[in-house]
């Protein structure tokens, strides 16, 4: 069996493998959070990611437009309703606003519907092509 790349186009039937640990870390525009994009449809807004944040780092105030999904794979992150550890799971409702931090770092696989709205515009955090 020939070593899978990264990201591949899907197979006959449909499916997608990704390998994560082949992809690099991508930086975002906030200082200290990298994101691997494992799955993502622009024209719906939809992302699946891993995001890395490195200790101390934090994300801006901003708004989900849609349902927000978050596992924490290492580490915690927390805002003003809670903290999320490794192995937990945190979903926000549409319209939902906060900021987030993690004093510790963390890894987060996280899904998106729609981006978020950040006061200087909509994105994930990813750097435009």
């Amino acid at each position: 069996m020939a070593a899978a790349e990264p990201l591949r186009e899907p197979t006959p039937d449909g499916s997608t493998y990704v390998r994560p640990q082949d992809l690099d870390w991508k930086p975002t525009r906030f200082e200290g959070i990298s994101i691997k994009v494992l799955y993502q449809d622009s024209e719906k807004g939809e992302m699946t990611c891993l995001l890395k944040w490195e200790p101390g780092a934090s994300l801006p105030f901003h708004r989900h437009p849609e349902i927000e999904q978050s596992y924490v794979i290492e580490g915690s992150f927390y805002d003003h309703d809670g903290i999320a550890r490794a192995g937990e799971y945190v979903w926000r409702r549409p319209g939902s606003c906060h900021e987030t931090h993690s004093d510790e770092g963390c890894v987060i696989l996280a899904v998106y519907r729609k981006p978020n709205v950040f006061r200087s515009g909509a994105g994930y955090g990813a750097d435009s092509d």
